[in-house]
């Protein structure tokens, strides 16, 4: 059976945690002596009391962990994440109703950057950093947070590891689960301070570069001005290569930076994907701008590329409408959407490496059909895939391509244009942020959806965080079984 006294202890610990946010955000409130320390001050004694409950419900528990506690565990601490961080939008009425403040906040958490708030630039200082903190601490996982902070936190954190991690494969730095953490902890610290230094050296004021780096390595999206005016050229390169490095495999990227072998990058089947999609879909995009929307070769280039990283790295920010632009560039943004950036990134999507599992899979069936009696292994960088992964990788695909259908079924049914539908679909499910269409444009809010679409929308995000199986696992009659 469940482990509910387990449970709680994790959940009440995590809250103490999300009550430190609270603190954090309560502490720029003061700084800036605006009306958000009421509702900041009232989300810590809320959120530190249940906590404390929690812990008390949880006392002299049992601490072995089994897998069926940890897919429960991840999920539920992701909602409950979500719950709790309504409370400022909530208290200071910065959002009409429950409906509006959870969208916003579980868009926060799982990085999907999709707000509800029409103006975000009448909203104080407190509430925008806590819209960047949400996602940067999401960006990497709530758990996977807190197993780098707390090593001997649970016994079992390898399941939840595994229940929250990105990609099919899992690569690691270190035997100890808590140093690889730790140590993908400092890559991601370190891409966001270098992000922060560089946006301020571009002109943009720390506030400003500290929210938006935050967005950046977290590829999130949440934005703190409700134009992209402060988007100059110099901060869309650097904005632009920062997304597409968040979106390569930290421990791949930490591997090839501390032997200063940038080969490492360039031999992986996963990385040289996605570095072709990139250049790919942004060169097409470019010859579209200029010869369509009459953009010169430069800012043809700057667009087409900072769009593409920020779609396929599942970001979302915008330099540009591309409302405007051709629909046939939809189509790429939309392939981009799907796609995903690299396994292990803080990216969400389809992810490359699937991608190259599947294509190997493909070209091995025309192989198959032409020698029927042949084995054929598929390997990636020299390692065999075994026929499990396989068989996990055409579920992941049969689950996505139905999740899909499914939703935008019921997004058009309640009047969304098919355009829209399609497009929130994959970018709720990919926690891309933006959407396509005609109703609901990129640079435009979701506050006019409705409210069932909205909950459509949150449950999507959370699957496409968790990949998919960890919550719907939750669900099957098999998991709620004695044995």
């Amino acid at each position: 059976m469940i482990n509910l006294k387990l449970l709680y202890k994790i959940i009440g610990s995590l809250l103490f945690i999300e009550t430190t946010m609270f603190l954090v955000c309560l502490g720029v409130a003061i700084g800036y002596e605006e009306e958000d320390i009421f509702p900041f001050a009232c989300s810590v004694i809320i959120s530190a009391t249940a906590g404390f409950t929690m812990r008390l419900l949880g006392r002299k528990c049992d601490n072995s962990l089994s897998r069926r506690d940890a897919y429960l565990v991840v999920t539920l601490t992701w909602v409950v994440f979500s719950l709790f961080g309504t409370l400022p939008f909530l208290i200071g009425g910065y959002l009409p109703s429950f409906t509006d403040a959870f969208f916003e906040t579980m868009s926060g958490f799982t990085t999907t950057g999709a707000s509800i708030i029409d103006d975000v630039s009448t909203l104080p200082h407190g509430i925008l950093f806590w819209r960047s903190f949400m996602q940067w601490i999401g960006g990497l996982g709530i758990v996977f947070f807190t197993i780098a902070l707390l090593p001997s936190f649970v016994g079992g954190s390898v399941k939840v590891f595994a229940a929250e991690a990105t990609g099919p494969i899992k690569t690691k730095l270190h035997p100890r689960l808590s140093t690889n953490a730790k140590w993908i902890w400092v890559v991601y610290l370190f891409i966001t301070l270098l992000c922060i230094g560089s946006l301020m050296l571009a002109g943009m004021t720390p506030f400003r570069s500290i929210n938006y780096s935050m967005a950046t390595a977290a590829t999130g999206g949440f934005a703190v001005d409700s134009d992209y005016s402060v988007f100059t050229p110099a901060v869309q390169y650097i904005l632009t290569f920062f997304c597409f490095v968040s979106g390569v495999n930290f421990t791949l990227l930490y591997i090839s930076v501390s032997k200063r072998k940038l080969s490492t990058l360039l031999k992986s089947a996963e990385c040289r994907l996605y570095l072709s999609m990139v250049l790919g879909c942004a060169a097409f995009i470019a010859f579209e701008l200029m010869w369509k929307n009459n953009y010169a070769l430069e800012p043809a280039v700057r667009s087409s590329l900072f769009h593409v990283v920020s779609f396929i790295t599942s970001t979302g920010l915008l330099a540009d409408d591309p409302a405007k632009w051709a629909h046939v560039t939809w189509v790429v943004l939309a392939v981009c959407m799907f796609l995903g950036p690299c396994s292990g990134s803080t990216g969400g999507g389809f992810k490359c490496i699937r991608g190259v599992m599947l294509l190997k899979v493909i070209k091995n069936e025309f192989r198959q059909m032409l020698h029927p009696n042949a084995v054929l292994p598929v390997k990636i960088d020299g390692v065999n895939v075994p026929q499990s992964k396989r068989v996990t990788l055409l579920a992941f695909l049969t689950s996505y391509l139905i999740l899909c259908l499914i939703c935008s079924f019921s997004m058009i049914a309640m009047g969304i244009d098919n355009t829209n539908a399609i497009t929130i679909t994959l970018s709720t499910l990919g926690n891309v942020g933006p959407t396509l269409g005609l109703e609901i444009g990129p640079t435009m809010s979701w506050s006019i959806l409705p409210d069932t679409a909205k909950w459509i929308c949150s449950v999507l995000m959370l699957i496409g965080r968790l990949e998919i199986f960890t919550v719907l696992v939750i669900f099957t009659p098999q998991f709620w079984k004695e044995n």
